[in-house]
């Protein structure tokens, strides 16, 4: 029909598996996106002049015979050359093909497997599995001592609206089990942001991290992003952040990427050099038993999951923090299993308070009741002010935990990893250094009446924005 809608493609559905041809169609007012081998709004497919996607030639990484001399691998075309040139960013092979395997499992020159006896503490974690806590390994701590650490991560820009919302979730009444309040990381983007409100949340103690200038909604200017494109994203951002929310202690040290989109080694080749200390855009797929968050010296542990998955295939000296899924059943007892999501305001099937309710205590237990791996709660926060009570909900079921448990803490990304560096118990927690810097800050915001500049920016031409700080306008 020429509407882009209806496919063919090839699966395996066939009497005892065969490949068979399979037709698809898009439901009326969307067209089949070739590129993400998915249906989307038409407007947003801009390949439907093409009838097929391209076979990509692959290099010969297993022959019978050794083909080329030690040290180099063998093109798609034959071709041999230097293995080091397989995965650089730039096709060696006349083919291309050296640039065509290069996933976290095909790449040849990725990272080893974790060695425990190599990783260690406080630069290095990594277990077999990504499941075993640290310290734990050793003897020094059980599981039963350690603190289960629950993150809310909040994603996008920070305005008067949605700071309500924060506000009613992590005041000063609210106190973790040390006696220092409720604690959230931010992940910042500069579009619509008040910086203002950025620094009020960073002098209460909360963490600022970075989400990129433009939030580009094209997937594949942050999966096929240059080093470049990464360097002015999100070291651009944090320049952003530290001069109009006035933040100068060096505490911006975490990225998480727009929609998850990973980016991968040359996302996490710009973050050594500019010296950010974790990403936390890469989800490990629903399982029984969680994953502890690790650093990148050392392969993943688990199955690179999620958008476009275009995961780090090198070693980086990075930590990431994982996004488990969360379990989103109603009823995880009978249940049938459901695909797990990875921002809570992704579980589309939360629709009603009480689903809510039972969605954050059904996955706490999950974690706390196997090996006590961080919870990391992440939200886009126009969710929470679409979805009315939900924000209460938020707001009882932490009062719940803290008033139930004695050895659970609401904190940032940034602790999280100080408590990894330095494994200790609940017991001694009370005085544990790295959590009692800002512990519950008394006092009033830096301004009440921030300047409002009218600004227009290179990367948002065309449009004109008030930029809310309390420092002198640009």
């Amino acid at each position: 029909e020429g509407d882009c809608r209806s496919v063919v493609r090839c699966d395996k559905a066939g009497i005892a598996g065969t490949i068979r041809l399979a037709k698809v169609k898009c439901p009326s007012g969307l067209a089949f996106d070739l590129e993400r081998q998915t249906c989307d709004w038409k407007a947003k497919v801009d390949n439907c002049d093409r009838l097929s996607k391209p076979r990509r030639v692959k290099p010969n990484f297993n022959t019978d015979e050794p083909v080329c001399p030690d040290g180099n691998l063998q093109c798609g075309n034959g071709e041999c050359i230097s293995q080091a040139f397989f995965c650089d960013q730039k096709p060696d092979c006349a083919d291309g093909s050296d640039e065509n395997a290069c996933s976290v499992d095909e790449d040849p020159n990725k990272a080893d497997v974790c060695n425990p006896s190599e990783c260690l503490l406080p630069d290095c974690f990594c277990s077999a599995d990504g499941t075993t806590a640290p310290g734990v390994e050793g003897g020094k701590l059980e599981i039963s001592n350690l603190p289960m650490m629950i993150t809310f991560t909040f994603n996008g820009a920070v305005n008067d609206e949605n700071v309500r919302v924060y506000d009613k979730l992590f005041h000063g009444e609210r106190l973790n089990p040390n006696g220092c309040t409720a604690k959230a990381t931010y992940f910042v983007s500069h579009k619509y942001s008040n910086y203002s409100a950025v620094q009020e949340l960073h002098r209460k103690g909360h963490e600022i991290g970075v989400f990129s200038i433009t939030n580009d909604e094209d997937p594949k200017y942050w999966t096929d992003g240059s080093y470049d494109t990464w360097l002015a994203e999100m070291a651009g951002d944090r320049l952003i952040i530290e001069r109009f929310a006035n933040i100068t202690d060096g505490t911006v040290v975490g990225v998480r990427a727009p929609y998850l989109l990973v980016g991968g080694n040359e996302q996490f080749n710009m973050m050594t050099d500019q010296f950010f200390a974790y990403d936390s855009s890469i989800s490990a797929p629903l399982s029984s038993v969680p994953i502890w968050p690790y650093t990148l010296h050392y392969r993943m542990p688990h199955k690179c999951h999620g958008n476009a998955q275009n995961c780090p295939s090198r070693s980086h000296p990075i930590w990431e923090m994982p996004i488990n899924e969360l379990d989103r059943r109603d009823d995880p007892e009978f249940d049938e299993n459901l695909t797990g999501c990875h921002l809570v305001s992704s579980c589309s099937n939360i629709y009603h308070k009480d689903q809510f309710r039972q969605l954050l205590q059904h996955n706490f237990d999950r974690h706390y009741g196997t090996n006590k791996a961080p919870l990391s709660l992440s939200f886009d926060p126009s969710w929470l002010l679409a979805n009315t009570g939900f924000n209460d909900v938020i707001d009882d079921w932490m009062s719940h935990v803290l008033s139930t448990y004695t050895d659970v803490y609401f904190v940032t990304e940034l602790q999280v990893i100080q408590w990894m560096q330095n494994p200790t118990s609940t017991a001694s927690l009370r005085d544990f250094a790295e959590w009692k810097e800002n512990c519950a800050v008394q006092g009033q915001p830096h301004c009440r009446l921030p300047n409002a500049c009218p600004l227009e920016t290179r990367e948002l031409p065309g449009e004109t924005h008030r930029l809310h700080t309390c420092l002198d306008c640009p």
